[in-house]
């Protein structure tokens, strides 16, 4: 974060245009497939949040509480903020079908299709403070602050203010001529540049993604509940994840796709141009038997760099056991989990035996 006194702005209205202009070419030499501009009143998201908060649907998710105003007072995280750049890169990797295929074939492993790469943080943090570096290259020092998940920052509401999509009844960003494949990022800055008009909503009667998802999270449109969300219950959650809900998790051993995967504005995703976001160490043909054979080391080794990191390690075996046990019964499953269990900590353990169960009777 750079923070600068704040006196009168040096640069004229037409000055301001003019570099708005220049920030989103710069924005695209830089990878960037949109960038707009807006405001920092975020106070009417942040109603919404507090109203959803309070219902208690975010789960364990202790820290989506912690900052209460500063999520919607950009000054507090900016002194002088005046304006927030937002910013979108794709990250699709592959055609839908493959997804889908990796989907339908419950011998294999799901891995969200954004974790299967680098660490989406690390990639768009280094390309915005590349950005803020080329703007101060143009006008000189200016007060600027990148966030890429790193601050308070309701960064849906910010792209859906700065025009770079609507958000969607899944509760995602949607862009009209992109989809939703796509991670986003903000620059909180001083400088009081024009801002672009917000986008409008174009669900419609639409509801794909509200009958598509396997533990009906989306309760209704805009609505989510995420101590049923498979994303939250095999991301987030560190406890036993509910077993009612085990079942529906089905082959996704971290996160879940389907409600952007079944949308229909996503036959306008394009694939990633980002050789970071591409799947590393095969874990998008990877089957369940070989990455619950992984030891801790194996796991480190292959999710250094990588969002798959935040389940942990025990999140991992956990998760894999559930999908192990929606798996077509198997003596070579029932062999593996038998074996895993011996060591397991008191939480594999117990979704160790679920599985067991579920194999030894079939998929009851």
């Amino acid at each position: 974060m750079k923070t600068l006194p704040q006196p009168a702005s040096p640069f004229s209205s037409e000055q301001l245009e003019t570099l708005a202009g220049e920030i989103k070419e710069l924005g695209a030499t830089l990878g960037f497939q949109q960038l707009g501009i807006t405001d920092t009143d975020l106070s009417e998201a942040n109603t919404r949040l507090k109203a959803w908060l309070d219902t208690g649907r975010h789960g364990e998710m202790a820290y989506m509480t912690f900052h209460g105003e500063k999520r919607a007072q950009a000054s507090a995280l900016l002194p002088n903020a005046a304006r927030i750049i937002s910013a979108r890169m794709d990250y699709w990797p592959e055609d839908d079908s493959k997804a889908r295929a990796a989907l339908e074939d419950d011998k294999r492993a799901y891995v969200s299709r954004y974790a299967l790469g680098r660490d989406y943080h690390k990639v768009l943090r280094q390309r915005l403070h590349r950005l803020a570096r080329a703007i101060e290259q143009r006008i000189g020092p200016f007060g600027y602050r990148v966030c890429v998940d790193s601050a308070p920052v309701l960064e849906k509401a910010v792209a859906q203010k700065a025009g770079l999509g609507w958000i969607g009844k899944h509760t995602n960003l949607i862009n009209r001529g992109a989809g939703s494949w796509f991670f986003l990022g903000e620059i909180l800055t001083d400088l009081p540049l024009p801002t672009d008009a917000a986008a409008t909503d174009h669900c419609g009667t639409c509801r794909a993604c509200l009958d598509v998802c396997p533990t009906q999270a989306i309760v209704a449109p805009y609505e989510l509940d995420a101590r049923r969300c498979i994303s939250y219950l095999t991301i987030e959650l560190r406890g036993p994840i509910p077993e009612e809900l085990r079942p529906g998790i089905g082959n996704r051993i971290f996160g879940c796709d389907d409600c952007q995967l079944f949308c229909p504005w996503n036959k306008f995703a394009r694939l990633t141009r980002e050789s970071d976001f591409k799947p590393r160490h095969g874990l998008d043909t990877a089957g369940l038997l070989e990455l619950f054979a992984w030891s801790e080391a194996d796991w480190s080794h292959a999710t250094e760099g990588s969002a798959l990191r935040r389940a942990g390690y025990e999140g991992w075996l956990r998760n894999l056991a559930v999908a192990l046990g929606n798996a077509p019964q198997d003596p070579r499953i029932v062999a593996a989990l038998e074996a895993r269990a011996g060591g397991a900590s008191d939480l594999v353990r117990e979704h160790i035996d679920w599985a067991l169960t579920r194999q030894r009777a079939g998929r009851a």
